[in-house]
């Protein structure tokens, strides 16, 4: 093995902290999402991510505001909360030619679903990868750590993802989230577990 197959809080907190250091692509309008799309429709393995505004009241519907997704040369941060998955979106995420690597996606598969009904295609969970592959420890944080060497900040996850403006903490969060999944995946494929 390549990598530890569990790790502690404490091992974790260890790692430098880091964030995505490359080019954000912030796409709001269906304009501007419709030509990320064909952007990232040039790739064939992406990493995805999504978030969602919190809800602090008990049966309170989460909906996805932002859908990240994270190619060689940037991150697109695809801002739904407003225009909802358009149809080059929905495209995307029935493509099984794209490979979208995410960590934990039945969630987002459930709440993209409530949003516009969808057949999930080409999509690779890095939990169930890494569990196959016999971890104890999984989900971004430990998975970031384990495989990439570092600590990645949490501290955003719970903010508003449908400002008028994203906060730059929000920028470098989300984006992040997507880029390591790409990165594991990398790793994982060099490697030869993948």
């Amino acid at each position: 093995m390549m990598f530890p197959l569990s790790i502690t809080k404490k091992e974790v907190m260890d790692f430098p902290l880091r964030h995505y250091p490359g080019k954000i692509v912030v796409a709001a309008s269906e304009e501007q999402i419709q030509r990320a799309i064909q952007e990232i429709n040039n790739s064939t393995v992406v990493g995805f991510d999504t978030e969602a505004k919190p809800t602090f009241v008990k049966g309170q519907i989460r909906n996805i505001g932002l859908i990240q997704v994270a190619t060689d040369h940037k991150v697109f941060l695809l801002r739904i909360h407003k225009v909802g998955v358009l149809d080059c979106i929905h495209e995307l995420l029935e493509n099984e030619n794209i490979l979208k690597v995410g960590i934990g996606l039945k969630d987002d598969y459930n709440l993209l679903d409530r949003l516009r009904p969808l057949t999930p295609q080409g999509f690779l969970d890095l939990n169930d990868t890494m569990t196959e592959l016999g971890a104890e420890s999984i989900g971004a944080r430990n998975l970031a750590a384990m495989i990439l060497e570092i600590r990645i900040s949490k501290s955003a996850q719970t903010s508003n993802w449908e400002l008028e403006e994203l906060t730059q903490k929000q920028l470098h969060y989300a984006a992040t989230d997507a880029w390591i999944c790409l990165e594991i995946y990398k790793k994982l494929e060099g490697w030869g577990y993948i």
